[in-house]
């Protein structure tokens, strides 16, 4: 049988709507009132939803929940990780069958996400509106989910990143973690940041002001790093001397921490109990990692991102965050629509926040770290993830989201990662590199 789509037309002067029916029989597909509203009797509808292994078993609870009222729906789970899915859409299209209906989406591919228009736009003000726990949706992840007026997503999980301090270690090597830790002040491996890394250089580039690219209104892009070291702020040239002799320590020793393949098994094994690292940055999806290295989380501590500073400036990360999007080809479809975004509430439902992070360690916009640590079934270390998770986001800045912002990543660190190869014997040497890569990048804007 064929099935015809139900447009809801705004300027339609007829008193009373009716639905859409599949070819050949008098059973209707939904009805919708002539206020576009789906009656009480439930949604008839299929979708498909994109999600994670380790989150399937929350989705399945959060399905089960709606399909309690729409009976004659279905939603199937689709599992794949969210970078395949882009993958995916990247390869072939938006009415690829493999591609979800719903999936999550990082804030910074939104707005390439519009551009492509593969995103279906939603009420998201009435959704907040039901969803509660929000005093000014367009103030946080709402907002920076509208693009040309219109909402392309609903904000799913705030995300910044944290210090995670394993107390046995810091002990051993006499790091007191009651008051703010100085980076120069360590050693090289007692604390241990994956730097050229852009997504925690930025921490570092954030504390001293650091312009790794903007665009100004009018399209312009700048960066700091085409200027000459003489060029750049005292705190700027402070911060590369750190840096300079944070990567030749660890050259000198013949660690991995500057192995762009090898750095992450380096930083797990060191911050063992036992091991020489007591001070490592992450985020709070990394919270079963970090209690697994540190005695199942009896040598664990959690801390805000500005507990470490260097030369005395505090860490600062971004304000990132993922939401909730629609896939454009079911945006005329009234009742796939409808389910979708019931399904987007309920998945982002504050009843359920503790769930949520225990199965995905996601943490909502909407409910505040006084709600997170009154709930009896999160542990006392995921509460301390939680507030230093909220802490820390609190106090990050804005993220850059146009999408040539992208070109940063390879940039910064295939710079950072020369140094191993070109062995600078100053910090001069070593920014020269920096500020050729950047030079590069900027002459294809």
């Amino acid at each position: 049988m064929k099935k015809f789509k139900c447009l809801i037309m705004a300027l339609l002067m007829t008193s009373t709507m009716s639905g859409c029916f599949f070819g050949g029989d008098d059973t209707p597909d939904v009805v919708v009132s002539p206020d576009g509203t789906v009656p009480t009797g439930g949604i008839d509808a299929s979708i498909t939803v994109q999600a994670e292994a380790s989150w399937v078993p929350y989705y399945e609870a959060a399905v089960a929940r709606v399909l309690v009222d729409n009976p004659l729906s279905d939603i199937e789970i689709i599992e794949m990780g969210p970078f395949d899915l882009f993958d995916l859409l990247d390869s072939t299209s938006i009415t690829n069958e493999d591609v979800a209906d719903v999936f999550a989406i990082p804030l910074d591919r939104v707005y390439g996400m519009a551009q492509n228009e593969v995103l279906a736009s939603l009420d998201a003000p009435a959704m907040a509106a039901k969803v509660g726990g929000w005093t000014d949706f367009d103030a946080g992840l709402g907002g920076a989910f509208k693009i040309d007026g219109n909402y392309l997503a609903f904000p799913l999980n705030i995300e910044t990143l944290v210090v995670y301090a394993n107390k046995a270690n810091a002990a051993t090597h006499d790091i007191d973690l009651t008051k703010p830790v100085e980076f120069t002040d360590l050693g090289y491996e007692d604390m241990l940041s994956v730097v050229h890394d852009a997504w925690f250089g930025v921490a570092f580039t954030n504390s001293i002001d650091l312009n790794l690219l903007s665009m100004s209104p009018d399209g312009k892009f700048t960066t700091d790093l085409t200027k000459d070291f003489s060029q750049l702020t005292p705190a700027q040239q402070d911060f590369f001397k750190t840096l300079y002799q944070y990567w030749k320590s660890h050259y000198d020793n013949a660690t991995d921490l500057w192995d762009k393949g090898a750095a992450w098994g380096y930083v797990d094994s060191s911050f063992t109990t036992g091991g020489p690292t007591s001070l490592r940055i992450d985020g709070p999806w990394a919270a079963p990692a970090m209690a697994e290295k540190t005695n199942n989380g009896a040598d664990l501590e959690v801390l805000p991102l500005d507990t470490i500073i260097v030369n005395g400036n505090p860490l600062t990360h971004w304000k990132g965050g993922w939401g909730l999007a629609i896939n454009a080809r079911i945006e005329e479809d009234p009742a796939k629509m409808a389910l979708a975004e019931d399904l987007i509430m309920e998945l982002v439902n504050p009843k359920y926040a503790a769930d949520l992070f225990e199965n995905t360690g996601k943490i909502l916009e909407n409910v505040s770290v006084e709600q997170y640590n009154n709930m009896p079934n999160l542990s006392d270390m995921n509460k301390k993830i939680i507030d230093a998770t909220i802490v820390s986001y609190n106090e990050s800045i804005a993220r850059p989201l146009f999408t040539e912002w992208g070109q940063v990543w390879g940039t910064w660190q295939n710079a950072l990662l020369s140094w191993s190869a070109t062995q600078p014997k100053n910090v001069e040497e070593a920014y020269a590199q920096v500020q050729a890569a950047f030079k590069a990048m900027m002459a294809g804007f």
